[in-house]
């Protein structure tokens, strides 16, 4: 029966409701399906400088670092893991505020606030610890690569992994070069898949994470102290803030006017995303390298390694060839980020406290003296490994002197990012003061009882 014309009339803005609502309803649809894909490409968008940051400091001499915890000590210091990540996270956090709001590097404030003499002795003790954590990294990446490649020779495989991070900073652009720190931070997760692939008492490794255990021998005093220094290292401190500045000038913000005067409460959000996110990395990596070599190492009585690559070579009886390849991956992934990173980090503190011109943006014939430092940096990398480096005295040297530099830069970051005077109304708020404090106590205290254990 057909419908006169008053029932179509008034039937209309029913029916146009009804097919409103299930329009509405598949856009609804669609739209949520949208939203995470959205919400984490945004998310991706936001990191940078302080996933790199993060991910770098899971070097292979802090897998090293990581994996001797395990082995020795079970899960008895599998709560550092979580116990660092706030302290981190605090130091880091004030590192890369620094450099957003003032337009300048970490280095180049102290030199304008505070005694350039501290900042000269705490830059070149600075260079002693990352050579060092370059040889031994570069020494372990050779190693990794041979336990899959056997016949390749170790010191081409040094020259060669040497050369090519020394390629990339001197001849790649920074926005292609941050870009490609950023994806190889992806190889970490390489620790979680291997760790996943062993048989584990996760009750145990979650009652040991957050009941921390104490111990007061000479050597669970050494590796709280390696721990907490190849986690809250001074490179850090001085990659981040300085990272910051080249990922403003990236966006056009060339002097440091610009960049001092273009701040706001968005950029800082965005940067604490960041930052927290890429400790977050850093504490997590750590968390399952600990574990696998506990449940696997420790509990079958192999309690001493020196290196990475012992590690894996150990990993390979109980966990199986899957895991043994994805550390050995892990081990190369990880110096390729890490090396860059301590050179880069040297170079960023040495020229900045020199007042000379700064910058991977820059070209080699711009900043000559700051890529000099870079190239010195690796080349005494390179010798040590020829000169009979230890790998487990250099992991003590590096760690003892980043226990030592580490206070002293603290507290400078502390009373820098508090002062109103250098960041406005961006300085620390108290729960920031608070923990930085608590930070610099604990690093000291750990880096005293360190020279102490030595030397008794």
């Amino acid at each position: 029966m057909r419908k006169s014309v008053w029932e179509k009339f008034f039937s209309a803005p029913a029916e146009i409701l009804e097919k409103s609502v299930e329009v509405g309803r598949e856009l609804g649809h669609d739209i949520a399906e949208e939203k995470p894909v959205k919400a984490a490409a945004e998310y991706w968008k936001t990191l940078g400088p302080g996933l790199v940051t993060g991910a770098a400091d899971d070097d292979p001499s802090g897998i090293a670092t990581y994996s001797q915890m395990g082995a020795s000590q079970g899960f008895g210091l599998i709560w550092l893991s979580l116990f660092s990540f706030p302290l981190m996270g605090v130091v880091q956090e004030m590192c890369a505020r620094i450099g957003l709001v003032t337009g300048v590097g970490l280095a180049a404030n102290i030199r304008k606030h505070y005694s350039r003499k501290i900042l000269y002795l705490c830059t070149a003790l600075l260079l002693f610890a990352n050579v060092f954590n370059i040889g031994a990294d570069l020494g372990a990446m050779a190693k990794g690569t041979q336990l899959i490649f056997p016949a390749v020779p170790f010191a081409f495989l040094i020259f060669l992994f040497a050369g090519f991070s020394l390629f990339l900073q001197i001849f790649i652009s920074y926005k292609r070069y941050a870009k490609y720190l950023k994806y190889l931070t992806f190889v970490l997760f390489a620790y979680v898949i291997s760790t996943f692939s062993v048989k584990i008492n996760w009750m145990e490794v979650l009652r040991n994470t957050v009941i921390p255990s104490l111990y007061f021998s000479k050597d669970a005093i050494i590796l709280v102290c390696a721990a907490l220094g190849t986690t809250i290292s001074p490179y850090l401190f001085f990659w981040q803030s300085s990272q910051e500045v080249e990922e403003e000038i990236l966006k056009g913000e060339k002097t440091e006017e610009m960049r001092r005067a273009n701040n706001s409460q968005e950029d800082i959000r965005k940067m604490r995303t960041d930052v927290w996110s890429g400790m977050f990395v850093s504490n997590l990596i750590m968390f399952f390298i600990i574990a696998a070599c506990a449940a696997t190492l420790f509990a079958n009585g192999i309690t001493n390694i020196a290196t990475a690559s012992d590690a894996a070579i150990a990993l390979r009886p109980f966990a199986g060839d899957f895991a043994f390849a994805l550390f050995a991956l892990g081990i190369l992934g990880t110096g390729l980020l890490a090396i860059p990173v301590l050179a880069g980090s040297a170079s960023y503190a040495i020229s900045e406290s020199f007042g000379w011109k700064t910058g991977l943006y820059r070209k080699l014939k711009q900043a000559t003296s700051f890529y000099g430092v870079i190239i010195v940096a690796m080349a005494l990398g390179i010798i040590l490994n020829f000169v009979g480096l230890d790998p487990i005295k250099a992991l003590i040297y590096s760690a003892v002197l980043n226990g030592i530099i580490s206070p002293f830069m603290i507290f400078l970051i502390i009373r820098l990012s508090g002062d109103e005077s250098v960041m406005g109304s961006f300085k620390n708020k108290r729960a920031g003061n608070i923990f930085g404090w608590l930070t610099f106590i604990l690093i000291s205290l750990v880096g005293i009882g360190t020279v102490a254990a030595l030397l008794l």
